[in-house]
């Protein structure tokens, strides 16, 4: 008998009936031994052993597979199983969509070329600025007339007088070098210089910026000097307003932007804007803040001239969107390859 094994479940005949006790049979298959091949000879007769003690004495052993072939998936679809659904190709497009997608580069190369005017405007008007700040200081006359003033912006002017520091103004809040603080803007009385004329000579002097906590005079009594003094500034066109700034209260004494004529008015002077100027010193103008002295403005141009900047923007714009619309109206290609891409189903 080749290949005998232990039998350790229990083995009962089909046909037989006799009971054994469960003690018993447990003893009896610890001894009995079945020939393999003489078992499988009753496998081929099913009514001599039943089906349950076959699974049993042979349990099936699964075997575990998996695989990575797409294919072997029943849930699988390739593109036989699923047709391509092709679209129109070739098709018209919107007009309207069309004629934005056009007007897109035109507008941005116009724009461009509106820079590039104004970019020479700009370099010419800063070199007309510097070129009158290398002159000499000019005297300012006892009246001067508000709408020659645009002809002598940047102008260096030279005039002495008095400060009317009862009149003094604060315009805030102003920031310089991230410090929070206020422009002091103190009518000038020109009248010793110019004794016996019957006008009002007096102009309003923006003297500088002080820190926000020297805003009390008595906190600054270095800044509040009587007697005559020398004033080097520039002259300078009235600011405009934005629409974002607030209305000065002159009645509450807050001013928020320099409005050159309701100043002039609530001073009682000409409605002329002359800016003080120092050289600039970093040392010095650390001692003017402590002492509350107000930092007078550099004689220098400060209009900015970012126009070259929009100049690239806008015709880089006309350029990309002039290469989107020439993708958009080209011939679309045919062929297989045109369809297969159409396909709309994978």
């Amino acid at each position: 008998m080749d290949k005998s094994r232990p039998l350790w479940r229990i083995f009962a005949h089909a046909s037989s009936t006799t009971f054994v006790p469960r003690k018993s049979l447990q003893q009896q298959s610890r001894r009995i031994t079945i020939c393999t091949q003489c078992l499988r000879q009753q496998i081929s007769q099913p009514s001599n052993i039943s089906a349950s003690l076959l699974r049993r004495t042979f349990p099936q052993r699964g075997r575990r597979y998996q695989s990575t072939n797409p294919a072997d998936d029943p849930m699988f679809k390739s593109i036989v199983d699923n047709p391509p659904t092709l679209v129109r190709s070739g098709r018209r497009h919107n007009k309207w969509g069309l004629m934005v997608l056009a007007a897109i580069p035109v507008t941005a190369f116009f724009l461009g070329c509106w820079q590039v005017q104004r970019l020479g405007w700009k370099s010419d008007l800063i070199a007309k600025f510097e070129d009158r700040l290398v002159r000499d200081p000019l005297p300012l006359p006892p009246v001067i007339n508000p709408d020659a003033v645009k002809d002598f912006d940047y102008r260096r002017i030279v005039t002495k007088g008095k400060w009317r520091h009862d009149k003094e103004m604060l315009i805030g809040p102003r920031l310089n070098d991230g410090e929070d603080g206020y422009l002091v803007i103190t009518p000038l009385d020109r009248s010793s210089e110019f004794e016996g004329y019957p006008g009002n000579t007096t102009v309003l002097v923006c003297r500088g910026w002080i820190p926000k906590n020297k805003a009390d005079p008595s906190t600054r009594p270095l800044s509040r000097l009587d007697g005559e003094v020398t004033v080097e500034g520039l002259l300078r066109q009235p600011w405009k307003k934005n629409s974002f700034t607030p209305d000065n209260k002159p009645a509450e004494g807050k001013w928020y932007f320099p409005d050159v004529y309701e100043m002039a008015n609530h001073a009682g002077s000409q409605s002329i804007w002359v800016e003080e100027t120092m050289r600039p010193d970093l040392i010095a103008s650390y001692e003017r803040a402590d002492k509350g002295i107000p930092i007078g403005r550099a004689p220098e141009v400060n209009l900015r001239n970012n126009h070259t900047q929009y100049i690239f923007t806008w015709f880089s714009l006309s350029l990309a969107t002039s290469i989107m619309l020439w993708m958009v109206i080209k011939k679309p290609s045919s062929g297989p390859g045109r369809r297969v891409r159409a396909n709309t189903q994978w």
